[in-house]
């Protein structure tokens, strides 16, 4: 082997050993980045899958050694926890679930891309023994919604005319008739529904003289408002109009409307529109009616409550019963 041969292999050695240190540095450091994310719901366990109700503000807690992520779930049961650098797929890892009103649970097993979905039992609330238990029934919930309300305030008329003389030739002096031939004239009228009012079918009517010698020159009236006008063209003897319309003033009020909350064990949902405001809940509280008003806070004396917001901005409800109280 020549002296240039051993050069040329001592180079490409060289070339291949570091280009696998590089790729090696590059692999470690992403492995070392790189995060690993949990996913996953909680739910109440039960035989009835319709009594898997989700449960909010659950202590998650993700733990490897000494490496650890925490998070809660929202309304809707979900979290997503995600665990930094260190931690490699398919590496042991225990996630603990804790809520005051639920047993402790403790889920492990290898970190991978998965759903996880904790079934947490919850702890036995016996009223006591002095407190019997108190009936919730003919539940109806109550909200309110704006709405814009026309009320016909009255009608607006004004008649003018189009002064012409028929049978004269135009000679090219604007206006025209339509083919040029006859000396025509243009009249304007106008309407002004005042303030806050605005005019709904409008319209303009020809009523005396030579109507089929007119037309309707400029429509600023069909589609209403607060101000409207017509112009007209005439290329005959006098004309006399009409302008007429509705006047309606628009009025903003509060409609109540009413839901019926669907049961499953102790809790009841409902699902409310985006503008709904003033959201109580009528129920009969041991025969006896009341209204709740849910404000805010979601309070309710009888039960635990709380919303989640959907894509399409509409609200869910869920309220489950305080120890001491069942539906009817």
């Amino acid at each position: 082997m020549t002296v240039s041969s051993k050069v040329r292999r001592w180079i490409v050695i060289s070339a291949v050993t570091a280009a696998c240190a590089v790729a090696a540095f590059f692999v470690v450091r992403f492995v070392k980045n790189r995060q690993i994310s949990f996913t996953g719901a909680v739910i109440r366990r039960d035989t009835d899958s319709n009594k898997e109700l989700p449960i909010a503000d659950v202590e998650i807690t993700a733990k490897n050694g000494t490496i650890m992520a925490m998070t809660k779930s929202d309304a809707t049961g979900f979290f997503k926890l995600k665990m930094g650098a260190g931690i490699s797929r398919d590496q042991s890892i225990t996630l603990h679930f804790r809520h005051a009103e639920y047993q402790p649970l403790d889920m492990a097993g290898p970190a991978g891309e998965k759903l996880y979905i904790a079934q947490m039992v919850p702890i036995s609330q016996s009223p006591r023994p002095d407190h019997p238990d108190m009936t919730v029934g003919n539940l109806v919930v109550r909200y309110s919604v704006k709405a814009t309300t026309a009320v016909n305030v009255g009608s607006a008329v004004k008649s003018f005319q189009v002064v012409n003389k028929g049978n004269v030739r135009c000679n090219g002096q604007h206006p025209c008739s339509p083919d040029g031939k006859w000396k025509a004239s243009i009249s304007s009228s106008s309407l002004d529904s005042g303030e806050g009012n605005v005019f709904q079918n409008a319209r303009a009517s020809c009523i005396a003289g030579p109507c089929p010698f007119t037309r309707i020159e400029n429509d600023d009236f069909s589609n209403g408002g607060r101000n409207i006008s017509v112009s007209v063209r005439n290329w005959s003897d006098t004309t006399s109009f009409l302008l007429e319309a509705e006047v309606v003033h628009h009025m903003n009020s509060d409609m109540t409307r009413r839901s019926y909350p669907v049961t499953f064990g102790q809790a009841l949902n409902f699902t409310l529109p985006a503008m709904a405001e003033g959201v109580s809940i009528e129920a009969e509280i041991n025969g006896t009616g009341i209204v709740f008003p849910l404000g805010p806070d979601l309070f309710l004396s009888w039960a635990e409550c709380n919303a989640r917001v959907n894509r399409d901005q509409t609200r869910v409800y869920r309220c489950e019963l305080k120890p001491g109280y069942r539906f009817r």
